[in-house]
């Protein structure tokens, strides 16, 4: 009988809890307090770059065609780098950004030495004036960014390390409900378990906020644990749509080819390039009214490639998706898809982002990523200092006997 109780599922639980625990506790207190730190990125990056991020008052008027602005971009962000992508907020306070990125060595050990170049230049959309650069190997949230999603490792070499340290701060979550769990419901131990004795001693409370905050948090840490792993793992990835799609089939994909090849022979390409990016972010505007921003994806070198333009729905989330693609010479609208039409495993995937950093929600949902995310971090901590202190109380100190007539 005490065999059965010795190997009973409260035994597993905690041993389980107890070495996953001390095996992945590093980098969940990492990934955590990164994550709690980007939360609230974008509120103060809108401080402390206001000048490069926010046009003067008084200086709102028509903007520039996006193609002027495009080249003035190009030529402040020099040769041999190219613009993948700018983003047009339809706040007219507010800059338009251009973002330049290419990779680097694939089999570089570091984040860093993966990438060759990740930039972008802020315009005034009004004047073509520059009001700031940025290198983005340099920026403080774009190394937290990548610390929280690859410890500043190469994603090959980093990402495992993060995604299966996730998949075992879930499995800690499970265990740690299972230990948590009263084993009478009487007064008193519903009362230990719901309730923070702020006025205890050291070791009982460092008790209480490991396992009651863990308790009060349980849902939202699995929330951002189970998002996180949706980039880790495809198979997970692929889970998560299945269940929510109801559906195995691939989710779609708008695919349409740039073929107006009796523009290309009567005016040279750039000059097709430039007027047809002015045409068709103006159909977007009118097919889109209610866009929040716009994100541009100029066509590629290749004849056959397209232009992308994004609209999205709200001015920070990256859900609600409306996708239209045009014809790169004559800014002809060959196809869209939008985020109405997409099944319910692509919008949760989509939404992954948004959910993860809890702006899904708005500000009351981003205040609840950062409070879980804080406590996430303390858990390993508040965890590691139970196990030490009890590892303590079980070494045997010797004390050597003294003859009395010494």
């Amino acid at each position: 009988m005490g065999k059965n109780r010795k190997f009973s599922a409260r035994w597993w639980a905690a041993n389980l809890h107890l070495w996953l625990g001390l095996a992945s506790g590093l980098v969940v207190f990492i990934v955590s307090i990164t994550g709690c730190i980007f939360v609230f990125q974008k509120e103060i990056s809108e401080v402390v770059y206001r000048e490069k991020l926010y046009v003067p008052e008084g200086q709102w008027s028509h903007t520039l065609p996006a193609s002027t602005l495009l080249e003035i971009a190009r030529k402040e962000i020099g040769e041999g780098v190219t613009i993948r992508n700018f983003t047009i907020p339809t706040d007219p306070r507010k800059t338009w950004e251009f973002m330049a990125f290419e990779g680097g060595d694939k089999d570089a050990i570091t984040f860093a030495g993966s990438v060759k170049y990740y930039q972008s230049v802020h315009l005034n959309p009004y004047t073509g004036e520059v009001t700031g650069r940025t290198n983005y190997l340099e920026e403080f949230f774009i190394i937290i960014k990548y610390l929280h999603w690859s410890l500043l490792l190469n994603t090959p070499y980093g990402q495992p390390i993060v995604g299966w340290s996730t998949f075992i701060f879930v499995v800690l979550l499970i265990t740690g409900l299972i230990l948590w769990w009263p084993k009478k419901w009487n007064k008193k131990q519903q009362q230990q378990a719901f309730t923070v004795k702020w006025k205890a001693r050291f070791k009982r409370l460092n008790y209480d906020l490991h396992n009651v905050l863990g308790f009060y948090l349980l849902i939202p840490s699995l929330i951002l644990a189970l998002t996180g792993m949706v980039w880790s793992f495809q198979w997970f990835k692929k889970t998560v749509y299945v269940a929510a799609a109801r559906t195995t089939a691939a989710p779609g994909v708008l695919k349409t080819v740039s073929a107006d090849s009796l523009l290309l022979k009567q005016q040279p390409a750039a000059v097709l390039s430039q007027t047809a990016l002015d045409k068709a972010l103006a159909e977007a505007r009118l097919i889109l009214p209610n866009a929040k921003r716009f994100n541009v994806l100029p066509a590629a070198a290749d004849p056959s490639a397209v232009l992308k333009i994004n609209g999205y729905g709200h001015e920070e989330t990256y859900h609600n998706r409306d996708e239209l693609q045009f014809d790169q010479f004559s800014g002809k609208l060959l196809g869209k898809r939008m985020d109405i039409e997409k099944n319910a495993g692509e919008q949760l995937v989509e939404a992954n982002y948004d959910i993860h950093i809890g702006a899904i929600a708005g500000l009351p949902g981003k205040i609840l990523a950062f409070i879980a995310s804080l406590i996430c971090a303390s858990l390993p901590l508040t965890g590691f200092l139970i196990w030490w202190n009890k590892r303590r109380k079980h070494v045997i100190i010797y004390k050597p006997i003294i003859p009395k007539h010494a």
